[in-house]
């Protein structure tokens, strides 16, 4: 299946570099645009001290894991929400007759690194909180894991979220609300936001696992929600647990699945 999806990825990309210019505009243009996210928070720390208790480094380095987190796991596999729209066109069928998972075909349809801007972005910004705040390095080893269980979290929200569409090919905006909108939950503090949507991110769709929890340990701060400190490592629990159930609604949703017709 690696070996499908790189060959793949590698396909599309050499049809989008016979276009250059384009592709390094577009990589440029998504750096700058996502650029706007950190430029309203120093906006809001013009204006305050501290967002939701954390000083603007805290809040950089929230923002710039979730960040890397969403903006890798939107290059692999963002493309799965679009599955609706393959549905209706009725080209999903021609995909289950290939000797390729339609998983990975879905994933890497139209792939190019244009996307990486916004990863730059994100690197960027982390790499700036991180000269600030001075992890220690009994704390920083968790810094890689989180970024990648929340790729993990990530590509298992948008997984369900394809999955749905084999029910309702028109659902793919109530996906983005837990794709999109949990990616811009993440950039902030949860403590902004009110205690049961933060039981609700930690224990039925956890993406408080992406950044929030884990980020707490990097960042030594007790949880302002009073909830348990092992939480905190809990991170490669809930990415697993999140992808095993995400694989098996997509499996039950190729099942159920029964071609447009002709």
């Amino acid at each position: 299946m690696v070996r499908s999806y790189v060959l793949l990825a590698a396909a599309w990309i050499r049809a989008a570099g016979q276009y250059p210019v384009s592709m390094a505009l577009l990589t440029v243009g998504s750096f700058l645009v996502t650029g706007l996210d950190i430029a309203a928070i120093a906006v809001i720390f013009t204006h305050t001290g501290s967002l939701g208790g954390f000083t603007l480094p805290e809040v950089m380095f929230l923002y710039g894991t979730a960040g890397m987190s969403f903006a890798l796991a939107d290059l692999l596999f963002g493309n799965v929400d679009k599955l609706g729209q393959h549905v209706r066109a009725g080209t999903f069928d021609a995909m289950l007759i290939r000797p390729v998972s339609p998983f990975v075909q879905i994933a890497v349809e139209r792939f190019t690194f244009h996307r990486l801007g916004r990863t730059a972005q994100a690197a960027t910004v982390l790499a700036i909180a991180l000269t600030r705040l001075h992890v220690p390095w009994q704390r920083a080893w968790m810094i890689p894991l989180m970024v990648l269980c929340g790729i993990v979290l990530f590509t298992a929200v948008w997984t369900l979220s394809g999955a749905l569409q084999f029910l309702l090919t028109d659902a793919a905006e109530v996906g983005h609300a837990f794709t999109y909108g949990g990616g811009q939950l993440t950039q902030y503090p949860l403590s902004v936001y009110g205690g049961d949507l933060v039981r609700a991110v930690t224990f039925i769709v956890p993406l408080a696992f992406v950044n929030w929890q884990p980020g707490l340990f990097v960042l030594d701060r007790p949880d302002p929600m009073g909830l348990p400190y092992w939480l905190r490592f809990l991170g490669p629990v809930a990415a697993l647990t999140l992808s095993c159930v995400a694989a098996l609604a997509w499996r039950a949703g190729l099942r159920r699945y029964r071609s447009t017709g002709s």
